[in-house]
C-alpha cells in the first residue's frame, strides 16, 4: 500500500509480518507470522513462530519508542521506558492545605519535616510510600503509609489540578516532587494515615515549623516491599 505523509513524500510499505493475539478470559498469547507475497491476490500468512524479545525490541524502536540512555543518580531505584522509582531522605518541605471544614487552615503554607519517601511514576500516575529508616531501601525493604491527604490506599496520588511532567525520565523527578508539594492537600482518601493518637491534623500540627526529624513511630507499616511497590503489586 502507499502512504502519504504531510511533508509531501510518498513511501511504499509492504506487509512483512503479522501478530495474532489469542485471548481466553485473563490469559493471552501472541504468535508471529511472516507474510508471504503472491503473484496475484493478497499475501498469505505463514506458520506461527514464537515471539522473540529481539523482535519486540526492534518493533518498539521502529515506532520511535526507544528511550535515550540516562545517567542514573543514586536516588533512583528502578527505571524503564515508562516507569521510574526513586527515594528521598528525610527533609523539610513547605505544604499547602485546603479543606471545606477548615481543620488544617492554620497549617497552610508552613514548613514541616518529611519522612523518607519512595516515589513511583508509571504511565502518568504517581504513587508514594514512606520509609521507616532514613536510608536507601532494598528490594525487600518493608514500606509504610505516606501520611498525606490526596493519596489512595495503594499510595496513588489524586493528581487533580497538579502540574506534573508528562514523562518518567530522570530529568522529570524534580518536576514530580515540585508538583506534589506545590499542590494543595485537600482531603483524606483513606481512614487512617498515621499512628499518632490525634490523627492527621494533630501530627502535622505538632510538626509545623519544627526542625526535629519526622517521628518514625507515627508511620503505619504495611505488608508491602519495595519490589512489590515498584511492580505495582
Amino acid at each position: 500500500m502507499r502512504v502519504g505523509i504531510s511533508i509531501g513524500e510518498v513511501h511504499r510499505f509492504e506487509l512483512g509480518e503479522a501478530l495474532l493475539i489469542y485471548r481466553e478470559q485473563q490469559r493471552s498469547f501472541i504468535t508471529l507470522h511472516r507474510a508471504e507475497a503472491r503473484k496475484q491476490g493478497p499475501p498469505v500468512l505463514g506458520p506461527a513462530q514464537p515471539l522473540t524479545t529481539a523482535f519486540v525490541e526492534d518493533l518498539v524502536e521502529s515506532l520511535g519508542g526507544s528511550a535515550a540512555a540516562e545517567v542514573l543518580p543514586e536516588t533512583v531505584l528502578a527505571k524503564s521506558d515508562r516507569l521510574i522509582a526513586w527515594w528521598t531522605p528525610r527533609r523539610r518541605r513547605q505544604m499547602f492545605f485546603e479543606n471545606a471544614e477548615g481543620k488544617a487552615a492554620e497549617l497552610n503554607g508552613k514548613v514541616f519535616p518529611q519522612p523518607p519517601l519512595v516515589w513511583r511514576v508509571a504511565n502518568g500516575t504517581l504513587n508514594i510510600r514512606a520509609l521507616c529508616e532514613n536510608r536507601r531501601p532494598g528490594a525487600e525493604t518493608a514500606l509504610a503509609v505516606a501520611p498525606f491527604w490526596n493519596l489512595s490506599e495503594d499510595g496513588q496520588v489524586c493528581l487533580g489540578s497538579m502540574r506534573c511532567p508528562d514523562n518518567a525520565s530522570v530529568a522529570a523527578i524534580a518536576g514530580w516532587e515540585a508538583g506534589f508539594y506545590q499542590s494543595a492537600f485537600t482531603h483524606a482518601n483513606v481512614g487512617r494515615l498515621t499512628r499518632h493518637p490525634g490523627g492527621h491534623d494533630a501530627l502535622w500540627g505538632e510538626l509545623a515549623q519544627k526542625r526535629k526529624p519526622f517521628p518514625k513511630e507515627a508511620l503505619i507499616s504495611i505488608p508491602q516491599t519495595l519490589l512489590e511497590f515498584i511492580q505495582g503489586r
